[in-house]
């Protein structure tokens, strides 16, 4: 394998417990913060993936429920797949979707 692979891979989908539009816009909060990270951010329709290290992941994923709170939603859910592999990594965003986004 010629690239370095990331030892950790998050899937997040946060529901903001509130209504109509307004899940949009307190989504694309969380979402501009997973972007402003630097890491690599892949949103979908449904959840957002980032990948890196375990540790900033983990802060992250904490932190994405309170950016929730702070606009205002009153309750926030989320959902959260980790794929965690300190020693030979996980296999990256690219790999797993470039072949579909061509």
């Amino acid at each position: 394998m010629s690239e370095k692979q990331p030892e950790c891979s998050i899937a997040i989908q946060v529901l903001p417990k509130v209504e109509g539009e307004e899940v949009i816009r307190v989504v694309d909060e969380v979402i501009a913060y997973l972007k402003s990270s630097g890491l690599p951010v892949f949103v979908g329709p449904f959840e957002t993936t980032v990948e890196g290290p375990f540790d900033q992941l983990m802060e992250m994923v904490k932190e994405c429920q309170k950016i929730c709170i702070r606009a205002g939603a009153p309750g926030v859910s989320s959902y959260v797949k980790i794929a965690y592999n300190p020693n030979v990594g996980v296999w990256s965003i690219d790999k797993k979707v470039t072949k579909h986004h061509q």
